[in-house]
């Protein structure tokens, strides 16, 4: 059994300068799959039980438990089970759940105020997350950066300011595109159910064009397929039409998928050369997930603008989108903002987190698990034909599955495989437009023991179904 102050061999080499604590970041927890009754045990089922009397039925859950402890790689339910984590609250909790830093820091704001509303009467913590956010985000331009509370808030307030700058009015985004659940963003997302469907209307001068999916392309590159996008965009809406293009680097809900080399690049060109604002979504993959800081910097492309949430605050509810000074600025007084937008413990969470990527190596060790998940999901692809592509970078990669005879996908596979991890005390995602795919996104806290043991785990529901 790996134990929390007792890393695994593998793992330890990524943070040599941290503590166990900051390693596992999180309580003592052993770093263990433990399994004390069936998945979900009784008092899981309470909860259930509960929740189906309360709660609205629109609001799913992926596992039927009730959560009482969470650090390093593990999640321990209210029955005494302790399940692998391999989905760290979509990407949230990459520096742990608990991680020492944040709860020290969330704390002693918690002992100063809780709130007062940025936009009445402002605190430094704010500005500090903005400085740090002007500073690690891709380009030396000068920057501006406003916060709010989720990803797809930052997704419209980054729409508001592309056609505040722009004086236009049109928004492209792409093909199997997960951008929020709020109008503007259903309107960006491209998948119907459950996201869009019986939801409509959605706000207009919303468009979709083709993106670059290697594995379903027919060998289209990364240019031809950027030539087919914009040669939509020219016929269909017209540059000078077009506010901003909108895209994930990697595409998160979509299905990990990873465009072809050149594609981003092309794109980014295209937008400088006709007066439109590029938005690069990285809700899902910024903050170390892909083994840099954010996915934009793997590709060599500058957003003039970009959206981030989920890995910023260790699990605390907070967004921003930050962007070339010029284009933020072009919002009026008092057109950004919210009553709960950079509330003083989610901004401490974020310094605490950054500073947690910055000195316990996490960014270094995504790179590590990622080497560890390629690896082993491509090994396992060699010999099981139903995975059709193993896609990904750093601590975002993911597995689609497929009819090996035909190429389909197949859904009730990935159903199965996920529903045989989940009873075995694995925690996994299903994510893709057409339901096919596993996708997995470990804290980046997790261990090579648990991870392994993890993926073994998902290689046994495979062969089972």
């Amino acid at each position: 059994m790996t134990l929390v102050d007792t890393p695994a061999k593998d793992a330890s080499a990524a943070t040599p300068a941290a503590s166990p604590a900051a390693v596992t970041g999180g309580p003592s927890l052993p770093q263990e799959r433990r399994l004390v009754t069936a998945i979900p045990g009784p008092r899981s089922q309470e909860l259930m039980a509960r929740k189906a009397a309360a709660v609205a039925s629109g609001v799913g859950t992926t596992i039927p438990v009730a959560i009482v402890a969470g650090g390093g790689g593990v999640l321990v339910d209210a029955d005494g089970n302790s399940l692998i984590d391999l989905g760290s609250g979509i990407a949230v909790t990459g520096v742990g759940n608990a991680n020492p830093r944040v709860v020290e820091a969330v704390t002693r704001q918690l002992n100063s105020f809780t709130h007062t509303c940025f936009t009445v009467a402002p605190y430094d913590s704010y500005i500090d997350v903005a400085e740090k956010l002007n500073e690690l985000t891709p380009g030396d331009h000068a920057k501006r950066t406003a916060l709010f509370n989720s990803g797809a808030e930052a997704v419209e307030n980054a729409v508001k300011v592309a056609r505040a700058y722009t004086k236009k009015q049109a928004v492209v985004a792409f093909d199997h595109a997960y951008h929020g659940r709020t109008n503007l963003t259903m309107g960006l997302t491209a998948k119907n159910i459950p996201y869009k469907n019986g939801f409509g209307p959605f706000a207009p001068e919303v468009y979709r064009v083709p993106l670059s999916y290697p594995y379903r392309d027919g060998g289209l590159s990364g240019a031809e397929a950027a030539a087919r996008a914009i040669l939509q965009i020219e016929k269909q809406i017209g540059a000078e039409n077009l506010a901003a293009m909108i895209i994930e680097p990697i595409q998160g809900e979509g299905g990990f998928i990873v465009p072809a080399a050149g594609f981003l690049p092309a794109l980014v060109e295209w937008c400088r050369a006709n007066d439109v604002v590029f938005i690069a979504d990285e809700v899902q993959s910024g903050f170390g997930r892909t083994g840099a800081w954010f996915a934009s910097d793997l590709e060599g492309i500058v957003p003039d603008v970009i959206t981030t949430a989920k890995g910023i605050a260790g699990g605390l509810p907070l967004s921003a989108v930050t962007g070339r000074a010029e284009i933020m600025d072009a919002a009026g007084a008092g057109g950004l903002g919210g009553t709960y937008a950079g509330n003083p413990l989610a901004c401490v969470a974020a310094l605490a987190s950054i500073e947690s990527y910055e000195q316990d190596g996490l960014i270094e060790r995504a790179r590590e698990i990622g080497a560890v998940l390629i690896g082993r999901l491509n090994a396992l692809r060699t010999a099981d034909a139903r995975i059709g592509d193993v896609r990904g970078r750093g601590a975002m990669v993911a597995i689609e599955l497929v009819d090996p005879a035909t190429g389909a996908p197949d859904a009730a596979l990935t159903g199965r495989v996920a529903a045989y991890a989940h009873a075995q005390g694995v925690l996994v995602l299903t994510c893709g437009t057409y339901g096919n795919v596993i996708r997995f996104l470990p804290p980046l806290t997790i261990t090579d023991d648990l991870l392994i043991e993890g993926l073994q785990v998902v290689a046994e529901g495979l062969k089972k179904a």
